[in-house]
């Protein structure tokens, strides 16, 4: 039962990039000029991840959220921030991340239903430039699929 999200930031590059394994939910620590200029839609997520400190937390690097203009008190554009999770799942991240060689990549941010900026997280395996040739040609090919189905259902 998943209910309306509004996401307001998308990774683009990630699923061509990369195999989306697992996703999970993350909650985004921010200040308030951050979570306006993330309203507005000033928000990148190209070439961010996410990784664990030394005290064992996790951090979304790389995300970038522009400068809202009134605030009085800006904030960093380019800062690394926390991202809040439940423990088992953190231990369990950080598990798959060591073991198994896996990455994690921030796909979308998004506000819930109850208006809390959340970053949904991918744990991705890299793809291979084959892996993309063939994903390209599968999508060539049912896009020749569904315009032959179009034109075939005009004939009739």
């Amino acid at each position: 039962m998943k209910t309306e999200q509004r996401v307001v930031a998308r990774n683009r590059r990630a699923r061509h990039d990369y195999h989306v394994v697992d996703t999970l939910e993350a909650g985004l620590v921010l200040s308030g000029s951050e979570i306006k200029s993330i309203r507005a839609g000033k928000v990148s997520l190209s070439g961010s991840h996410a990784g664990f400190s030394d005290s064992g937390e996790l951090y979304v690097l790389g995300m970038t959220v522009a400068e809202y203009p009134e605030a009085r008190e800006n904030h960093v554009p380019n800062r690394p921030r926390k991202l809040l999770v439940h423990a088992g799942e953190l231990r369990r991240l950080a598990r798959q991340v060591e073991e198994k060689g896996m990455t994690l990549i921030p796909l979308d941010v998004h506000f819930s239903e109850r208006g809390m900026a959340k970053l949904l997280l991918g744990v991705c395996r890299g793809k291979k430039q084959f892996d993309k040739r063939a994903d390209m040609a599968e999508r060539d090919s049912q896009r020749r699929l569904q315009a032959a189905m179009k034109h075939g259902s005009r004939e009739q």
